[in-house]
């Protein structure tokens, strides 16, 4: 599994876990909606570490709590274009 692949399931379990949506976790986020919608359809495959940092808070968790989880012992590096 691709890096980008395993953030966008993981997003997407602390969505469900949450009960929140999109909308909501851009404003507890503060992150724009369409840096979020567009990472989450696939649009878009690089995601800063520090906006991750932002998803976060806006779950309630930390980057270790979002970070633990088997899957991202194994997933592969993104294919980089020069």
């Amino acid at each position: 599994m691709k890096l980008s692949d395993a953030i966008r399931k993981r997003i997407k379990y602390y969505l469900k876990e949450k009960n929140m949506n999109v909308w909501k976790l851009c404003k507890l986020s503060g992150i724009p909606c369409s840096t979020i919608s567009t990472f989450m359809s696939g649009k878009t495959e690089l995601l800063k570490l520090d906006t991750l940092l932002h998803i976060c808070e806006g779950f309630g968790i930390t980057l270790g709590e979002f970070f633990i989880e088997p899957m991202f012992d194994t997933v592969e590096q993104e294919n980089q274009k020069d």
